[in-house]
């Protein structure tokens, strides 16, 4: 079974597959959430180029859901602050770790409750991506 991982600002779990796969899994379970990936951060290049320092493999996925953003938009224009949502993937001993923003506590920064069921269909998603990588 799994380990969940869990902070007050995301949600994720440990699953028993190597990083370059458990990536590759995670984009596509997005992709099947209507989550495209606009960015894609190598944390562990990034530091190595920047402080020569060390990190373990690590990859920051920058995901958004065109409708679902759009709708935010239409409602907060400033709402691009906390866009898109921050996927992350890391090695953890044999396996990897796969770690999602929690936008209902993101969007709850805006203080506008017409927001909240915006932000429960986005976990929701981002939850079903989450359960699809880690029973596959």
């Amino acid at each position: 079974m799994p380990r969940l991982v869990t902070t007050p600002y995301g949600f994720g779990k440990e699953i028993n597959l190597p990083y370059d796969q458990a990536v590759e899994r995670t984009k596509a379970a997005l992709k099947e959430q209507g989550f495209g990936v606009l960015t894609e951060i190598d944390v562990r290049k990034t530091m190595k180029e920047k402080l020569d320092a060390d990190f373990r493999r690590y990859v920051i996925l920058g995901a958004c859901n065109p409708p679902l953003a759009h709708q935010a938009f239409q409602s907060e224009l400033n709402i691009g602050l906390l866009l898109p949502c921050n996927v992350v993937v890391y090695e953890e001993g044999d396996g990897s770790v796969v770690a999602m923003m929690d936008p209902e506590p993101a969007l709850g920064l805006v203080g506008r409750e017409d927001l909240r069921p915006l932000a429960i269909e986005v976990k929701k998603r981002l939850q079903n991506a989450l359960d699809q990588i880690s029973a596959e």
